[in-house]
């Protein structure tokens, strides 16, 4: 019951949503001060840590698009040319979160009857290695055993010249299977250039077309861009990489064709954020089609994949959560959907190879849900916060403990914890009993340093153990 009432209360907010979204600016700020306040502290240390230009947020709470913001620089000095800051109207390449509208493209035309996912893709692409075996589930899901041609964290030389999506599938498509389909999970942007090609087949339509009509339009999703066609403009975020620790170069641009259905979108995290609304609210496919692109898909020997149609189907603290992030030449992004929450946390970055979107979607998704704190998180932080002045409740702990916690390891915790100030995240991450006590491990984050404490406690609440170490 409350999953359904979670869905009707967002199907409401998005038809509001939409009425208005023409006029709507990119630039929004109704998210909560305190919980802006962290979310843009973990995107600016972020960046402080990683080196990466810029970074771009949007922020879904309450089923709504709440908040959009950008940090860091868009287009770095050069010349007689100064820097630009980052803005929410620029647009940055979302690379593989690309993926899902193409799965998406399939299911409307599954809702049409136009095809089945349980088809054998030789139906609509001729000439693929047994492609009268592996059917369009499996490469939505990535069982298929196509190997992928693009796995490299660069372009390469031949990247950089005009390719087509039929020159793909010839080339990767039609080599013996990595594996038996169904039977292993490995990622391949070739599955989804054959998904586009089956969707211009079925719909005898460019693939950009039917995604425009069917889901941009509809969303009001208007600075939708198709950068396998053409580069980003002047007045979007500007695209580079680093050789090791060097200088920032500005991205190559890959060749006309290369990223196709597999990752050829760019648009700016609000109108990313539009999307995740029609995710949460189920507005753009039939209720069948949302539990196949939501639900993990199985292989053959029953083992789970944690990938549905296009997506990473994850669990975070007991909520489900609908992941992608994405790369190409000088960009990374990750979008993460809490569906059942109303909660959504776009990143957008412009430099390659580098995880500060995902770094700041993982840190920030919590926060921005506000999962309430286990009692155990409670305590622990509060005598965290204790140690870095210094003390220490000793009617908490147990002898051993009382006796560890001597004036020099009081010292010592102190010195080394006051400086580091609060922490961007403090959660368990594990618990599990052992010498007649419960055992508990935390993972506390700071920008560039990760600490972990573990903890035993008994059963009358004592604690036995209370220890940070560097996280391995």
């Amino acid at each position: 019951m409350k999953k359904l009432k979670q869905v009707l209360v967002c199907a409401g907010v998005m038809v509001l949503a939409l009425a208005s979204v023409a006029s709507e600016a990119q630039t929004i700020n109704a998210l909560d001060p305190a919980i802006r306040e962290r979310v843009d502290r973990i995107a600016r240390q972020v960046l402080e840590q990683t080196g990466v230009p810029s970074a771009s947020v949007a922020v879904v709470k309450g089923c709504k698009l709440v908040y959009t913001h950008a940090y860091g620089k868009a287009r770095l000095a050069g010349g007689d040319a100064p820097a630009v800051d980052a803005t929410p109207e620029m647009r940055y390449s979302i690379g593989s979160i690309s993926k899902q509208f193409t799965a998406t493209a399939i299911l409307l035309l599954q809702e049409e009857g136009k095809l089945s996912l349980d088809d054998a893709v030789g139906k609509y692409v001729p000439g693929l290695t047994r492609g009268n075996e592996v059917t369009i589930r499996q490469i939505l899901s990535h069982t298929s055993g196509y190997q992928d041609y693009w796995p490299e964290d660069y372009v390469m030389t031949s990247m950089l010249h005009p390719e087509t999506a039929q020159q793909i599938i010839d080339t990767w498509a039609k080599k013996p299977l990595d594996f038996e389909p169904g039977t292993q999970w490995q990622y391949s942007n070739t599955n989804f250039v054959i998904a586009g090609a089956i969707v211009e087949k079925v719909t005898g339509r460019p693939y950009m077309e039917f995604l425009t009509q069917h889901i941009f339009r509809p969303l009001g999703m208007q600075s939708v861009w198709n950068s396998d066609e053409a580069k980003l403009t002047q007045v979007d975020a500007t695209p580079y990489y680093r050789h090791a620790l060097g200088p920032l170069r500005v991205a190559p641009k890959e060749g006309l064709g290369w990223m196709f259905a597999a990752g050829e979108l760019a648009m700016t995290p609000h109108d990313l954020a539009l999307w995740d609304e029609s995710l949460i609210a189920r507005t753009v496919l039939k209720p069948e089609s949302y539990k196949l692109m939501f639900t993990e898909v199985k292989l053959k020997d029953g083992k789970g994949t944690h990938y549905g149609l296009g997506v990473d189907v994850l669990d975070i603290d007991g909520h489900r959560e609908i992941e992608h992030g994405g790369e190409v030449s000088g960009f990374v992004s990750n979008n993460e959907v809490l569906v059942d929450d109303g909660v959504a946390v776009v990143v957008l970055t412009n430099q390659d190879a580098v995880g500060a979107a995902i770094a700041i979607a993982h840190l920030a998704t919590p926060v921005v849900a506000e999962f309430p704190p286990t009692d155990a998180e409670k305590q622990a932080v509060a005598i965290f916060h204790d140690l870095q002045k210094g003390h220490i409740d000793r009617s908490l702990l147990a002898p051993n403990l009382s006796d560890y916690f001597t004036a020099e390891a009081l010292a010592d915790y102190s010195e080394s914890l006051a400086p580091l100030g609060e922490p961007l995240t403090f959660r368990q991450v594990n618990t599990e009993l052992r010498g007649g006590m419960t055992f508990r491990s935390f993972q506390i984050v700071y920008p560039g340093k990760q600490l972990r404490l573990t903890t035993y406690t008994y059963p009358d609440g004592k604690l036995e153990q209370y220890l940070i170490s560097p996280a391995e």
